[in-house]
């Protein structure tokens, strides 16, 4: 694979951001942001947003690719899908699994740890009614053609793919200001963050900070979908975003986080829905 800075090669890259979401796992499922505890008392499914753009999943086969800990994954499962949720970090794997017995929908959700590069052999070749992606997925892959090649291969004829991300011009922009400081498209030079922030509240103490990641403009990320044979149904950029993506967002309903009164507004997230032919 392409060289990374400093020699590491992409697998390299791979690994280190593996042991960073690791660690980063604990601290996430302890979190109010994620509100474990809240979430299993309260039976909450998926956004009405996404029900809205899926409708209705009763029966159908869904995979959520790059699922952490599964609380997205599950969410389906509430709604009456069989759900499979894949990860690359074991501790989120494992956690997912837990969360499921807890929930009690370990009969209809199944967790693999793989890298989603390898998704197709990790699942055994199995399609899926909807191959479904949340927020904070895309910018962890060199390759957004790559991806969408997996995805592809794992949508049945028909099959849906659905994906909400970062916007990759909020990506692009400075942490402190409204200010363009990364790359907007997607370059073989991985971003380097040593900061070892995480989204979430809680304390991150962690011996691996430094993250590899990637960003894919819009125009970019629509192409790999529609070459892998998807067809583009709607694609919708939205000012608010699920995270506190810049400090001075300020957070509505939700979990919903909206550029505050006086500043321009920009896209902050994505939504994207296709079916494959």
């Amino acid at each position: 694979m392409d060289d990374a800075p400093g020699g590491n090669t992409q697998d390299e890259a791979f690994a280190q951001n593996r042991t960073s979401w690791d660690q980063r796992v604990p601290v996430h499922v302890a979190s109010e942001f994620y509100d474990v505890e809240g979430w299993l008392r309260a039976g909450r499914g998926p956004p009405p947003a996404e029900v809205a753009a899926l409708g209705d999943v009763s029966g159908l086969d869904l995979v959520h690719l790059q699922c952490h800990f599964g609380l997205d994954t599950l969410a389906w499962a509430r709604v009456g899908a069989r759900v499979t949720g894949l990860d690359f970090s074991e501790p989120a794997v494992e956690q997912a699994r837990v969360l499921a017995t807890r929930a009690g929908l370990e009969d209809r959700a199944t967790f693999v740890c793989a890298n989603v590069y390898d998704a197709v052999d990790a699942l055994d070749h199995q399609t899926f009614d909807v191959v479904y992606v949340s927020l904070g997925a895309l910018c962890w892959l060199p390759s957004v053609d790559r991806w969408a090649s997996v995805a592809a291969a794992l949508a049945r004829p028909g099959g849906r793919l659905f994906l909400h991300d970062v916007h990759p011009l909020s990506d692009a922009l400075s942490d402190d200001e409204l200010v363009l400081e990364h790359t907007y498209f997607e370059e073989p030079e991985p971003y380097i963050d040593d900061s070892g922030f995480t989204y979430t509240d809680g304390t991150y103490a962690v011996s691996m900070e430094r993250n590899y990641s990637w960003n894919h403009s819009l125009g970019e990320i629509v192409t790999a979908v529609i070459d892998h044979g998807f067809v583009l149904e709607g694609l919708e950029e939205h000012d608010w975003t699920s995270f506190a993506r810049f400090p001075w967002l300020v957070r509505e309903r939700d979990h919903h986080y909206v550029l505050p009164p006086g500043r321009p507004r920009i896209p902050l997230s994505f939504s994207l829905s296709a079916r494959r032919l």
